[in-house]
């Protein structure tokens, strides 16, 4: 069995989910989630920069940090990670390193930093995660931005300069 766009889309609704829990809690409004081949939810992360303090505790390299300690490489090959929104340089290098086969996101880069601005809790880089797999040797899928609106309301209000 393979994944079909509406799981894709009901899986990515998940992760705006755990971004709105990730915000209430008091970090930034981020969350993801590691699918198997099938679509069933190993594994889920949100952002830790608030309650932890680490500046790297981005939902999708928190994420991949557990997968590549509970997974090998050709189980994540065949997986998915879905977003909230695109990942950023670090977490798709993390993607990539990780070995996870394909990704799934919300907004874009390029809108979120449209939306919040040079605040300077997210200096969002408009550095598309497609361009920073096709650099490398791996194959990485890429699927996305998809539902860009409904990914971005759970960032109404939260930065300083949006």
């Amino acid at each position: 069995m393979t994944i079909t766009a509406d799981r894709d889309l009901e899986l990515l609704r998940h992760t705006i989910e755990l971004a709105q829990t990730s915000r209430a809690r008091g970090d930034h409004p981020f969350g993801a989630l590691l699918a198997d081949e099938d679509g069933n939810i190993l594994l889920e992360a949100m952002n830790t920069c608030g309650t932890k303090g680490d500046r790297t505790g981005h939902a999708e390299r928190n994420l991949m940090t557990e997968a590549s300690m509970k997974y090998d490489a050709d189980f994540l090959a065949k997986c998915t990670m879905y977003t909230s929104a695109e990942p950023c340089a670090m977490c798709t290098g993390s993607v990539y390193w990780t070995g996870v086969g394909r990704i799934v996101h919300g907004m874009s880069e390029k809108a979120l930093k449209d939306l919040i601005g040079p605040d300077p809790e997210n200096l969002t880089m408009d550095l598309p995660c497609r361009d920073v797999v096709a650099a490398g040797q791996r194959k990485v899928e890429v699927v996305g931005p998809l539902l860009e609106e409904e990914s971005a309301t759970v960032h109404e209000g939260f930065w300083v300069s949006s």
